[in-house]
């Protein structure tokens, strides 16, 4: 299956990030990609609370959503948006960070929230809570494609190994990443963790990703690492992106897995154990 992951630099501005992805759909489409993959919080990346309660929809009124999902049918390509930002009917007022799978008919065929909740202070000037205005998703979630089965995570996810083993274990034979990384983060440990997903499980990994700096209106201004990365079942890297915005191809076959865990049987090796 011929696969492209989208590299992007989201605005705080749905509108614009929608015109932007759609182009760069079209374009992966006439490049022969049947896959296309974008990265989280596609339709915006803003640090203002109050800008996205007042630029953000509800999953069935969400613009975004409804134009990508009519553009997956009219080009008859599967499509993960790798994660849109969205509001929920929580009391709370927090925000979904959702991933979704659509098929060539234009139909959700999977939902994923976002797990893990990135809170960390990763310098003296960049801190995350995540959790104060995203509620976390409760559920793992394997989907069906023509090729096999597909496992969905979203960047923060990456750093919890017992994730990957149990979609790899529920029959996964690629996972997604796709992710907003920290620079600091992103330089130490993105390559890395990402490998080891692989490695670990025997199945390809593609990490779409945000790039660069993100125009803001409102907020403090916000970077990511870019380098989308495409990873093999034996660990190699297919892709690197770097850090411009793009469209990157490659043509994903899934007797890879097969191979690599014929090799690594290691998911059947897995056993329970007491203690400590």
């Amino acid at each position: 299956m011929r696969t492209a992951l989208l590299q992007i630099t989201s605005s705080d501005d749905p509108a614009a990030n929608l015109e932007m992805v759609r182009g760069l759909f079209g374009d992966a489409a006439g490049q022969g990609a049947s896959f296309v993959l974008t990265p989280e919080v596609t339709n915006c990346l803003s640090t203002s609370t109050t800008h996205q309660r007042a630029v953000l929809h509800h999953e069935e009124d969400d613009p975004t959503l409804a134009a990508l999902r009519e553009q997956a049918a009219a080009l008859k390509i599967w499509l993960l948006i790798g994660s849109l930002a969205l509001k929920t009917q929580d009391t709370d007022g927090r925000f979904a960070n959702r991933s979704f799978l659509i098929d060539p008919d234009g139909a959700v065929v999977a939902r994923y929230d976002k797990i893990h909740m990135f809170d960390v202070q990763v310098s003296e000037t960049e801190m995350y809570r995540e959790s104060a205005n995203y509620r976390p998703g409760t559920r793992a979630v394997v989907a069906e494609m023509p090729f096999g089965k597909l496992g969905l995570s979203i960047c923060y996810d990456l750093r919890f190994p017992h994730l990957y083993a149990a979609l790899a274990q529920a029959g996964a034979q690629v996972l997604t990443v796709p992710a907003a990384f920290s620079p600091v983060t992103g330089a130490a440990h993105w390559q890395s963790l990402l490998r080891a997903r692989a490695i670990e499980t025997g199945c390809y990994v593609l990490a779409p990703a945000q790039t660069g700096t993100h125009p803001t209106s409102r907020g403090r201004q916000r970077t990511t690492h870019g380098h989308s990365l495409a990873i093999s079942p034996w660990g190699e890297v297919l892709i690197d992106a770097g850090t411009d915005p793009g469209i990157h191809i490659f043509d994903l076959d899934v007797s890879s897995v097969t191979e690599a865990r014929r090799k690594v049987p290691s998911l059947s090796h897995m056993r329970h154990f007491d203690g400590p």
